[in-house]
């Protein structure tokens, strides 16, 4: 008896295993076709995003210029964090050379073409790389250094990024004429009642620099005046422009340094007709000047302060405004131009309207995005 017990319990266990071996086989099976349907999902997501992300072309008119090597850090960032594939190209300047590149970045099959175009003095050199992109179907976002309207809305896949460069004109000249206005007598070094000033501009043709040339020093006078002071006075009688120009437009610091430097050779304090004011285009040419009147004894820590102003509130303006050798500047964005940038970017890759998900407020039309200013002093921080 107790053996049949035995047999009865050995094949009961015998069928148990049986039925336990089919059903493992089973879970293994399942377990096999969701984590090979997974991978081929996994594969085909991937080989979608390659497809959607193909090179991301970003040009650059110089890496020398310091706000734009601000844009260039926060886009590479926001690219690299992407999983974008993307490849940054310097024009050094040069508007041919700029435009191989664009070339040479198509006919590696290129799907986006993000441009801060160099020659801004026409129209010819943007519309070229348009006419070379609408070619190849490829979208096109220019940025910060304008584009004419007429030349963005000649192709419906682009989109111009920037700024209302008439009001940083606008902001520059109103704390200027602030400033001078609370700070009139220490200014006024010549002691003659007048505000002698130099204007340094970054580029002929350029819509940026001919409205903060402009505008920097109108909106300036019309604070003095109402406060009952005189206009400002350019420094240089004999200059009938009323400013000095970079010859190479690119802005620099080096071109503002060595006509500061030449300037303070001749107007000085002791033959009482001393540049009084600095007004400045950008951050770089503002901290060139810096550079001179530092040289020749003024702008530093227990000396005489000559005002200075620019445009751009770089990381190296922000240090000379906190060392008191820089009174001001208008912030202009840099990663508030990646942003939108890369949103717009991601939109026609996508398939999505151009502009959205950027605020409506800082759209114009549907040909241009503004990115805002904002002033920055030793208050800021």
């Amino acid at each position: 008896m107790k053996m049949l017990n035995d047999l009865t319990i050995n094949f009961k266990e015998a069928v148990f295993m049986k039925k336990m071996k089919k059903l493992l086989a089973l879970l293994l099976a399942v377990v096999m076709v969701v984590g090979f349907a997974a991978c081929s999902s996994n594969k085909e997501g991937d080989d979608k995003k390659a497809s959607t992300k193909g090179e991301i072309s970003v040009f650059y008119y110089t890496f020398s210029d310091a706000y734009i090597s601000t844009v260039r850090s926060s886009m590479d960032k926001i690219l690299k964090d992407g999983g974008y594939n993307y490849n940054d190209y310097d024009a050094n300047g040069n508007q041919t050379t700029q435009t191989e590149q664009v070339q040479t970045a198509l006919a590696k099959g290129s799907s986006m073409l993000i441009v801060n175009v160099v020659d801004t003095g026409s129209n010819d050199a943007a519309q070229n790389i348009i006419n070379l992109a609408k070619a190849k179907n490829v979208p096109v976002i220019f940025f910060n250094r304008s584009v004419d309207q007429s030349v963005i809305e000649s192709y419906d896949k682009c989109v111009f990024v920037g700024t209302d460069y008439e009001q940083a004109g606008h902001m520059q000249g109103q704390m200027i004429g602030e400033y001078l206005v609370n700070n009139y007598a220490k200014v006024d070094l010549n002691g003659d009642g007048k505000i002698s000033y130099v204007m340094f501009k970054g580029q002929e043709g350029n819509m940026e620099a001919i409205a903060r040339t402009q505008y920097g020093v109108e909106d300036a006078n019309a604070v003095l005046e109402k406060a009952g002071k005189p206009a400002l006075e350019f420094y240089d009688s004999a200059n009938k422009n009323l400013y000095l120009v970079d010859q190479d437009g690119l802005w620099s610091s080096a071109a503002a340094t060595n006509y500061m430097s030449t300037a303070l050779a001749q107007y000085t304090e002791s033959n009482k007709n001393m540049i009084e004011l600095v007004i400045a285009n950008n951050d770089e040419m503002a901290l060139g000047a810096i550079s001179a009147l530092q040289t020749a004894g003024y702008n530093k820590e227990g000396a005489t302060v000559i005002p200075v102003f620019g445009v751009d509130a770089t990381d190296a303006a922000k240090s000379a405004i906190k060392s008191g050798s820089m009174i001001g500047t208008i912030k202009q964005d840099a990663q508030g131009m990646a942003t939108a940038i890369t949103t717009i970017m991601a939109n026609y890759l996508n398939g999505a309207n151009a502009l959205e998900g950027i605020d409506t407020a800082n759209v114009v039309g549907t040909w241009r995005v503004n990115i805002p200013y904002s002033a920055y002093t030793a208050d800021s921080e």
